[in-house]
């Protein structure tokens, strides 16, 4: 009997030092966000991407944020990115959200009508992230992180990295933005409040995989 309590106590010890990370990834949940949820401006927090050339494009930009408007019709949310690459800010409103019995799940190109990627479900309104799909020889997949302000919470950034980690993506491949420059102005969210910008910790912006970089004539 003392043997197997002995047994059972190292047991317990051994997982206590497990790394946190291994969690289940499980299938991934889309999200369901109403229309009050996701309008106005959302700041670019992190990304991370398979395909070299959108990494590549992560570690060049300083700062972005997305400005999600209505469309007329209403089964439409408006997308507009800016992103600070150099010295210049790029903008691009090639994407919406759709909309489906009032909540949203995919993100589409405003010219093929083609979806390119889907909100996912996580634990709080205050943040925003997008996986995204590239077709090429094989699939690349991209996620992207954005956030109301950039006082992000560690329960939030490891929350990110563990859907990077569940796509496949390594820590190497997943880059936050520095935040150096302003070029970039911000819209006021639909409330009348800018969002923080203050940089807590690091914090990036890139475009969606599937769409040309503001300002790029493609892939």
């Amino acid at each position: 009997m003392a043997t197997a309590w002995v047994r059972a106590a190292a047991i317990l010890s051994l997982a206590a030092l497990l790394p946190t990370a291994a969690i289940p990834c499980g299938a991934p949940r889309s999200g369901n966000a109403t229309a009050s949820q996701l309008l106005g401006t959302w700041l670019h927090v992190a990304g991370a991407a398979q395909f070299p050339q959108h990494l590549l494009e992560l570690l060049l930009i300083d700062h972005g944020h997305l400005h999600v408007e209505p469309c007329a019709g209403g089964q439409e949310l408006l997308i507009t990115q800016h992103v600070a690459v150099g010295d210049q800010c790029l903008t691009n409103n090639s994407t919406y959200f759709e909309m489906a019995s009032g909540t949203a799940t995919l993100v589409k190109h405003a010219k093929t009508q083609q979806t390119i990627g889907m909100l996912m479900n996580l634990s709080s309104e205050d943040i925003l992230l997008i996986q995204y799909q590239l077709q090429r020889e094989r699939t690349y997949s991209g996620l992207y992180l954005y956030a109301r302000n950039l006082s992000m919470s560690t329960a939030h950034q490891d929350e990110f990295e563990h859907h990077a980690t569940c796509l496949g993506l390594s820590k190497e491949q997943i880059i936050y933005a520095p935040w150096r420059t302003e070029l970039c102005p911000m819209e006021e969210t639909e409330q009348g409040n800018s969002p923080n910008v203050e940089p807590s910790a690091s914090a990036t912006a890139s475009s969606p995989p599937g769409t040309s970089r503001p300002g790029s004539t493609g892939n």
